[in-house]
């Protein structure tokens, strides 16, 4: 049976190929190469990713994306930066969010 994909599942496998280092592996590389590697990779993907949604050309939009998270992620990694930081950071965005358009919607009805 195929293994559903979720980014807890890839977090852990990043951890794992930081920690043992397999030969051959891309991810290795980077982590081998250290964070200014890592930063200029995530560099070229946020390039890719703008220039393919400026070209409106849906599909590599979305294959440069995934690319910008996969990378993102080796970074996150490699900064000690954990999934639930970031699911709580987002988290209390919506939050702030949600309260401050309440405000404009009570303020605007006034």
């Amino acid at each position: 049976m195929e293994e559903t994909f979720s980014y807890e599942g890839l977090y852990e496998l990043l951890e794992e190929r930081d920690r043992l280092r397999p030969a051959g592996s891309y991810t290795t590389y980077l982590f081998e190469k250290g964070l200014d590697k890592i930063l200029k990779k995530v560099g070229e993907e946020c390039t890719e990713v703008i220039i393919a949604a400026k070209d409106q050309d849906h599909r590599e939009t979305v294959y440069e994306i995934a690319d910008l998270a996969y990378h993102v992620m080796v970074l996150m990694v490699a900064a000690g930066i954990g999934l639930d930081e970031v699911r709580e950071e987002l988290a209390s965005r919506h939050v702030i969010d949600h309260k401050v358009k309440q405000e404009k919607m009570a303020s605007d009805h006034q």
